[in-house]
């Protein structure tokens, strides 16, 4: 895919607050203005505009046959926008919920992932899949999943997840403009984070692929990405008042993988911890920690901890904050770095 950034051409206007929800409408109207191939297609996307109103106002503006409402079968959505792409279309899919993407799992392993591959590049598969994922909204099971795991773990397939408003625009325009497909993770959470930002004059962000200080810091570095980017910036200020200070790495996307901006953080705090909502056993962390020893065994001081989700389905939702890492348990896994005195094992589940 191209490492060029996406933005729309415009006159410049005034930034006010804007949020990310407001961001990926935009980004989505933005592309089917510039390119009539792309169509936007899901449950629910059409007349009611998504059940996070991603797509509110699409089907108005551009017709039901550009923004169309499909039945409640997600596995026949993917396969529709499967012979879409391999006709020149460019769809961008939305799956309603993250654990409500699990039937179309057949056609994204079998087909979307391979197609390229298996046709010797002959034939790229332009599709986006929107997936809004993650906790923090008070959902109940299947509302609030973080699947990350199985995309990354599936080649073939780009993995994109934003952080902030800007993000949110320029990176679903990269993802729809790309010719590999997309899971494109929206952390739920985030819908309503706001920044001051401009449809008419979008902030250039870097290509995804490419990772973003957030917080630079000297102490130890916290790599994450997507909803748990916010908890890991105000984790960093609390830690101040104990003295460290605490860099923040955010990833941006999955895959590609930004292994030189993260090893490089590590080579000179010394130290991280990897922070995410997915469940520790077999989640992205333990792939990050992986990597981050590889390249930076010499240079650590203590190894590389991660705090994550426990090992558990998605608990009811007077739960979820007991299950999600917050502020207070990245800053354990930060204290339990033990710089003075060595390094202490922790508890399972979670983090290590």
């Amino acid at each position: 895919m191209s490492t060029a950034t996406v933005a729309k051409a415009g006159t410049a206007e005034k930034r006010k607050p804007a949020t990310m929800a407001q961001a990926l409408t935009s980004a989505l109207r933005d592309a089917m203005a510039a390119d009539p191939s792309v169509h936007v297609m899901g449950e629910d996307v059409g007349t009611l505009g998504g059940v996070f109103r991603i797509t509110d106002g699409l089907a108005k503006e551009f017709g039901e046959d550009r923004c169309t409402d499909t039945p409640l079968a997600e596995a026949g959505i993917l396969g529709a926008a499967v012979g879409m792409a391999m006709y020149g279309l460019r769809p961008v899919v939305e799956m309603q919920f993250d654990a409500f993407a699990y039937p179309a799992f057949e056609q994204l392993i079998s087909h979307v992932s391979r197609m390229r591959n298996r046709t010797r590049g002959a034939m790229p598969l332009p599709i986006t899949i929107r997936i809004p994922y993650g906790g923090g909204i008070g959902g109940v099971e299947h509302h609030s999943d973080s699947s990350e795991a199985y995309y990354i773990a599936t080649p073939g397939l780009h993995v994109f997840t934003p952080a902030t408003v800007a993000d949110a625009y320029g990176m679903l325009r990269a993802a729809i403009a790309s010719d590999d497909p997309v899971v494109f993770l929206e952390p739920k959470r985030l819908y309503w984070s706001k920044a001051d930002w401009s449809a008419a004059s979008p902030e250039t962000v870097p290509p995804p692929g490419k990772a973003a200080i957030r917080r630079q810091g000297t102490s130890a570095t916290l790599v994450t990405y997507g909803p748990s980017v916010p908890v890991c910036l105000q984790a960093a200020e609390a830690a101040k008042e104990e003295g460290w200070d605490l860099e923040v790495v955010d990833l941006r996307s999955l895959v590609p993988f930004d292994e030189e901006t993260v090893a490089a953080s590590v080579r000179r705090t010394g130290r991280a911890v990897v922070v995410h909502e997915a469940p520790g056993f077999g989640g992205p962390g333990g792939e990050i920690a992986a990597r981050i020893t590889e390249r930076c065994f010499h240079h650590l001081e203590a190894p590389v901890l991660r705090v994550a989700g426990f090992d558990i389905p998605y608990p009811p939702p007077m739960l979820e904050e007991h299950h999600l890492p917050g502020v207070d348990r990245v800053l354990d896994a930060v204290a339990r770095l033990q710089w003075e005195s060595g390094y202490v094992a922790g508890p399972a589940g979670g983090s290590d």
